[in-house]
């Protein structure tokens, strides 16, 4: 009970400060608002294209990291092992043998299928020297000059269906 009484006579003593701080609190707010809405009027123009340019700016930063992610990449074992459990007949020994990377792997079955590297290149949503660079890559771990070359011997390894 003696706290409360101590309570009431601190706000009766300090109620004046506490008065004055609210006013001038309120004050500054009502000040605060108007400048504000004075800025709106004169720059509203200005405010609402600064805005759209700035949502603009910040929907194409969205969609470029959308597209950056692309794929989620999975592990070459794993791509392996699916490849293996899909197709049979694939030599999967010669495979791992050759360690192509799930990449050149693709181009690969993209060359035995005829495609050229402009339609590998977009089939695979890559650029056409990225093609060419796996498919020279491919040639040095399959040891052959040329992509018939290779052809054939995916086909003569049993790397393709």
């Amino acid at each position: 009970m003696e706290q409360m009484h101590f309570l009431k006579d601190l706000f009766r003593k300090y109620r004046y400060i506490g008065l004055y701080g609210l006013s001038f609190a309120i004050l500054v707010f009502l000040l605060k608002w108007l400048q504000w809405n004075f800025l709106i009027v004169d720059y509203s123009l200005d405010i609402y294209i600064g805005l759209i340019a700035v949502l603009f700016t910040v929907l194409g930063i969205w969609i470029a990291m959308q597209f950056a992610k692309g794929p989620k990449p999975v592990a070459v074992a794993q791509q392996k092992e699916d490849i293996a459990e899909t197709k049979p007949d694939i030599d999967q020994a010669e495979l791992e043998k050759l360690k192509l990377t799930p990449r050149e792997y693709e181009v690969l079955l993209l060359m035995v299928k005829g495609h050229s590297n402009a339609e590998i290149a977009e089939s695979l949503f890559l650029s056409l020297s990225t093609v060419k660079t796996h498919a020279s890559n491919l040639f040095v771990k399959m040891d052959v000059a040329s992509r018939t070359k290779a052809i054939e011997k995916a086909k003569r390894l049993r790397l393709t269906p």
